[in-house]
């Protein structure tokens, strides 16, 4: 009876789901890119992607229980060894790439704390632009954030629970101010509730851009593979967990489709977002101090008053987000490596990789990571001198590279399914044939997002380069991830 009330309640599942996976920025975006036409594929990333994803790796999870294998576990007992480990380094890979976007990003909300907007793309050094100072910059960061984790520094939870608490606080101040503004206005909307179908960013106007945008529909529901562990700890599962999911897929679209159309009430694409220095890394701050300076006015303040109003809007939105970012920063310089070198096998890697300090971290392998993230920033800073090009492409990047480890896990279910020596007590797929479509169907949705992703630059922007930088991750890492299986499986067997 005890044990049972220890167990995690179907209202708390729902609110840990919502907090893995909604996110603020992700509103921004998609306002940024597809104005009110990102709250159909919202939707539609929701059903085709979002709900039957969540529940496979639920029943991944609780079939192989395993606190340090989690991905590579579930990968090597459903196809093979070799396809696990790929898959597994292509995830952390994903997060190599997240670490070379956002050391960039952070100094975003961190120029907007002091001065209220990006000053980022002000920044020179020494003779070097601003998009090669920034990225010197982060190569500091990135230095100082893995030489804090290698002394396990206490309070680094705290950091992470204190910006999640300010960037939730954001939607709240979202769906507050804009309501009064909306009374306020007597129910005018900054941009106009037409041509809901059609984006107002020209670059997402052209059939296939309008497809490319998936991906970010996609991103905006990650973090389910954490999900997977959570099913023996619920009550009554097999009827909880469904639900759960369920339940947190309406409230998470409706939570992004209410948000995205309160962007609306105070902000006109073409007058506020159209301008060259809006990118995709300092959108929401752009926003933000939009929204305070038309709180301001719709009060009747003075535009001196409000322009004030909303330079402390922008830098409450950079303090919480540079927070934020500080804290999944700490986390993931050090979690997904202890999960790649702890979670396969320690044979598969030199011993320094695998030895632990006097804080159980893998301080070695974590200096190792620091150097390759180090190199590839310097690579992306000094290749491009657009400030704006060189923050949307390191998004794009992330977008790719992070949502492409989920297609090993979906081409391994069927298999995983079919695979009667493994102990399912947890299923929601019961029939084959259904999990074959809804596996494979799901596979193209998330596939055919990356495609056009990747195709959309070269199409219709004309610039090749994005598309190459964006591929550039996932075929090397994937390519160095089998190269280094076919070296060091030998030592498996030795």
């Amino acid at each position: 009876m005890s044990e049972n009330n220890n167990k995690i309640t179907l209202t708390a599942l729902v609110m840990m789901i919502f907090t893995t996976v909604f996110g603020f920025a992700n509103g921004t975006v998609a306002f940024y890119l597809m104005g009110y036409a990102s709250i159909l594929f919202y939707l539609l990333a929701a059903v085709l992607f979002f709900i039957p994803f969540a529940l496979m790796m639920a029943e991944y999870g609780a079939a192989i229980k395993s606190d340090s294998s989690g991905m590579y576990k579930w990968l090597e007992v459903s196809v093979n060894a070799r396809f696990a480990f790929i898959g597994t380094f292509m995830w952390f890979a994903s997060y190599i790439i997240w670490m070379v976007s956002t050391a960039a990003k952070v100094w975003i909300p961190f120029t907007t704390t002091f001065f209220g907007s990006d000053q980022t793309q002000k920044f020179t050094f020494l003779g070097f632009n601003a998009t090669q100072t920034i990225g010197l910059l982060s190569c500091v960061w990135m230095i100082a954030v893995t030489w804090i984790s290698i002394k396990g520094v206490k309070g680094i939870v705290r950091i992470t629970s204190i910006g999640g608490l300010a960037v939730t606080s954001l939607n709240a101040i979202l769906l507050v101010i804009s309501g009064i503004v909306l009374a306020l206005q007597h129910g005018h909307l900054a941009q106009p509730f037409t041509h809901v179908m059609q984006s107002p960013n020209p670059s997402y106007q052209h059939p296939i851009g309008l497809m490319s945008f998936a991906v970010f529909a996609i991103f905006a529901y990650g973090g389910l593979e954490v999900l997977g562990g959570m099913v023996d700890k619920t009550k009554n599962p097999e009827k909880n967990f469904p639900r759960g999911i369920i339940i947190s897929a309406v409230i998470i679209t409706l939570g992004y489709a209410l948000g995205i159309f309160f962007w609306g009430i105070s902000t006109n694409w073409q007058a506020v977002l159209s301008n060259p220095t809006t990118n995709l890394g300092n959108i929401s701050y752009v926003m933000m101090r939009n929204l305070g300076v038309v709180f301001g006015n719709a009060l009747g303040l003075s535009s001196a008053t409000s322009n004030t109003l909303g330079l402390w809007f922008a830098r409450y939105t950079g303090l919480g987000m540079f927070l934020a970012y500080a804290g999944a920063f700490f986390t993931l310089t050090y979690s997904p490596l202890k999960t790649l070198i702890l979670g396969t096998p320690k044979a598969l890697w030199p011993k320094k990789f695998t030895q632990l300090n006097q804080n159980k971290m893998p301080s070695y392998a974590m200096i190792v990571q620091c150097a390759l993230v180090i190199v590839i920033i310097l690579i992306a800073s000094f290749a491009t001198t657009d400030p704006s090009a060189f923050y949307n492409v390191l998004t794009l990047m992330s977008n790719v590279s992070m949502t492409l480890p989920y297609l090993f896990l979906l081409y391994a279910f069927p298999k995983f399914k079919k695979n009667q020596s493994i102990l399912k007590p947890f299923e929601v797929y019961k029939s084959q044939t259904w999990t074959n479509w809804i596996s494979w169907g799901v596979f193209v949705v998330v596939l055919g997002a990356n495609v056009f992703t990747l195709i959309q630059p070269i199409l219709v922007d004309g610039k090749c380069q994005n598309t190459i930088w964006m591929l550039a991750g996932p075929i090397i890492f994937g390519a160095a991830g089998a190269w280094w299986y076919q070296v060091r499986s030998k030592q498996l067997t030795d």
